[in-house]
């Protein structure tokens, strides 16, 4: 029996290239619905899969680029992106960028998600960093709040936030989409602040995001039909 596809679950395409984005689609087939190609593939073709994969396949594609930079650069920057009639594009939380890319977005369909601690950063990392002192979730909920008041379509935010982050009046009626998922019993890799598909859903995530332990594994499509059958329930 063949299992439908279930747009909640979105496959990073953390491939070399478009060449092996294409192939891991074609593994895939209809199994997935949503792919999310990022920045190490910019160099590597990843604006033209994203577009055949959305013109010719009829996925839905999210657009990884966190982009940051002063306002005029970032409105320029999405309003290129937004030609593509791709699904989703991340940048960083600040709210002088949400404003940016909210103009260059326009009338179009794109959704701007605003990231608000990476799930790959812990308290030491933001030390380094000299971000201000205190609990990296109060930061994370604040960061997520302004971004969301600042105009931001949805946040992507650590699974361990995502339910606080929901909570939030701000937050009504926007998408939590939650990196740092990995199916029971997966390895970590560099995330730091993971949940299981299920819990991130269960947390108020509206989509999750799974790369490495799909991408990486010996039968993929089987690898997503796990994913799928974990969180059918959820």
């Amino acid at each position: 029996m063949t299992m439908p596809s279930d747009d909640r679950l979105i496959v990073a395409l953390d491939v070399p290239n478009a060449l092996a984005g294409l192939e891991l689609a074609r593994q895939l087939g209809d199994t997935v619905s949503f792919y999310k190609i990022g920045l190490g593939m910019l160099t590597g073709g990843g604006l033209a899969l994203a577009n055949e994969l959305k013109q010719e396949h009829g996925k839905r594609i999210f657009l990884d680029m966190k982009f940051f930079d002063i306002g005029a650069t970032v409105t320029a920057a999405v309003r290129g992106i937004a030609q593509y009639d791709l699904d989703f594009l991340t940048v960083h939380g600040d709210p002088h960028v949400v404003r940016a890319a909210r103009e260059g977005a326009g009338g179009s369909n794109l959704k701007i998600l605003g990231v608000s601690v990476l799930t790959s950063l812990d308290r030491a990392d933001l030390d380094d960093g000299m971000i201000q002192p205190g609990d990296i979730a109060e930061i994370t909920l604040e960061r997520a709040a302004r971004a969301l008041a600042a105009g931001a379509d949805g946040v992507i935010a650590s699974p361990n936030e995502a339910a606080a982050i929901r909570a939030l009046p701000e937050a009504a009626g926007k998408l939590i989409v939650t990196p740092g998922v990995r199916p029971a019993g997966a390895d970590l890799g560099d995330q730091k602040r993971v949940a299981t598909p299920a819990r991130a859903l269960s947390e108020g995530a509206d989509h999750i995001v799974v790369g490495r332990p799909i991408w990486q594994a010996t039968d993929p499509k089987a690898a997503a039909r796990a994913v799928l059958a974990e969180i059918s329930g959820a």
